[in-house]
């Protein structure tokens, strides 16, 4: 079949590898893609977000599949824009229906979700502008450290966890009243702060049966130890040291199949990823958010565990299969390290060319690496972001792993990369 694929960070470029080696998969195109989904497939000049176009270029090169991979089409309606329109409505589109991605969208509906289902998650108020002095007092009485979410998508930037009542108070009025992050934050959701670990587990549904395919531990913040400011992730790892079997049973029916049947209760249509937040807090688990696309860096260490055929399993979801299919899994461990601009998360440079990448194409060792902010000029791949490069390795065991992808980024270089060299620090 021919696969369209959104998107054009480490998570698509992964998406495309793994896709392609799918006997299912005919011709893959990637819109817009980058310097490293190029290899796999047809990168194609089209915004996320266009979907009068998306729906041309479906129609152009018969697409049979669309595959999402950001959030901001899903919350904006693409699998309704293709299920109501009588020449899309036979394409496969692997996507929740919008009002789903509200669990996503909205932190405000998916606290309200988690509630309606018993779901374990921190305890939370929200305010808006409205209520806003009454949110002050909310903030005066509330135990520390406190955190502070704006209730729509910030680009991972709307949370913020703050040690004194001074700086939240600040922190909410940034937010609300002077729109810190436009109308994403003219709500606020204030959540307790759960102390644990934090890692995210990865399921395939059709909105009433499930499949997980695979979990993983993200690293947020810029600095070594988990300081500084938070990112869009720095590194990965995976499996998880501590998500043996008895933890595993408690993610999946207190809040795996909760949410599921939840979905399908509330006859929310979902034919997608389910990204499971979580915190670990003393061997319980709790939910801290839901996303409905698969997580990058996640994506970089989840699909090269994966050993089924992924465009097979979207099949299986659309025609009601699923529950049949047979998952499985290489045993080693896997961990991405995360090259980023000098600057990065703050303001940093394009157009920076990258030296080393030609001894490291994909599937030619037990390193991979997956390009997150690239593009092709001529016959120079430049950065095109902050993230630049995923380098993604096997290993015996995750410090194997890691050391083996540090080895590869010894070769790579561009003006001001920084990576961090601690990534799965905790269980070495």
């Amino acid at each position: 079949m021919n696969i369209l694929l959104l998107g054009s960070g480490g998570r698509e470029h992964a998406l495309a590898w793994k896709m392609v080696k799918s006997h299912h998969c005919d011709k893959l195109f990637i819109a817009p893609g980058n310097a490293g989904t190029a290899e796999f497939g047809t990168n194609l000049d089209l915004s996320v977000n266009d979907f009068e176009a998306i729906k041309n270029t479906c129609l152009e090169q018969k697409i049979n599949m669309l595959v999402v991979g950001p959030e901001e089409p899903l919350v904006k309606g693409i699998y309704d824009f293709f299920q109501k329109d009588p020449q899309l409505q036979n394409i496969i589109v692997v996507a929740p229906s919008a009002e789903a991605a509200q669990l996503e969208g909205s932190k405000a509906f998916s606290k309200k979700f988690m509630q309606r289902h018993n779901i374990p998650t921190a305890g939370y108020a929200e305010f808006t502008s409205e209520n806003f002095e009454e949110g002050k007092k909310y903030i005066a009485q509330h135990s520390l450290p406190i955190v502070l979410k704006a209730d729509g998508l910030a680009a991972g930037k709307g949370v913020v966890i703050v040690n004194t009542h001074e700086e939240a108070i600040q922190v909410f009025e940034e937010m609300i009243i002077h729109k810190q992050f436009g109308e994403a934050s003219s709500k606020v959701v204030i959540e307790e702060f759960l102390q644990g670990i934090e890692v995210s587990v990865f399921a395939l549904t059709d909105g009433e049966v499930y499949q997980i395919i695979g979990h993983a531990k993200d690293y947020k913040r810029i600095g070594e130890g988990d300081t500084g400011l938070n990112t869009g992730g720095m590194g990965c790892v995976s499996p998880v040291p501590f998500m043996d079997t008895l933890f595993m049973q408690k993610v999946e029916e207190r809040i795996i199949k909760p949410t599921i049947n939840g979905l399908y209760k509330e006859e929310l249509s979902y034919h997608g990823f389910v990204f499971f937040g979580l915190m670990n807090v003393k061997g319980e688990p709790f939910v801290i958010e839901y996303n409905c696309r698969m997580g990058d860096p996640e994506t970089e260490v989840v699909m090269p565990l994966l050993q089924t055929d992924l465009v097979a399993l979207f099949a299986a979801m659309d025609n009601g299969t699923l529950i049949d299919a047979n998952i499985s899994f290489d045993q080693r461990s896997c961990a991405t390290v995360m090259a980023v601009s000098g600057g990065y998360p703050g303001e940093y440079r394009k157009n920076l060319r990258i030296s080393g990448l030609a001894d490291w194409r994909i599937d030619n060792s037990d390193s991979m690496v997956f390009h997150a902010g690239t593009k092709q000029v001529d016959d120079v791949v430049v950065t095109n972001g902050g993230r630049v490069l995923a380098v993604t390795s096997y290993g015996n065991d995750l410090g194997e792993a890691v050391a083996k992808s540090k080895k590869v980024l010894q070769k790579i270089s561009f003006e001001g990369m920084y990576y961090r060299s601690d990534i799965g620090y905790e269980f070495a």
